[in-house]
């Protein structure tokens, strides 16, 4: 299963699972990244940190440890 770090520039992906608990996986749900949802990988910064991603129509950052719980297909 690959999460959504490992996804390179450019590809759409489907959200199958969001790993973590608590305020985290919370706060990720409140962004708007939930289970079923797209999300399209926009830009990678050159470290790999933030990943910078399209969700819902609206572009966000996301760290990556929280790109890390974030289980995709």
């Amino acid at each position: 299963m690959k999460t959504l770090r490992e996804i390179p520039c450019g590809q759409t992906v489907r959200v199958i699972r969001l790993n973590g608990e608590g305020p985290v996986k919370r706060r990720i749900m409140d962004m708007g990244i939930t289970k079923g949802v797209e999300v399209s990988v926009r830009r990678v910064a050159p470290l790999g940190d933030p990943v910078e991603v399209t969700v819902r129509g609206y572009e966000l950052s996301l760290r990556k440890a929280d790109a890390e719980m974030i289980a995709v297909e």
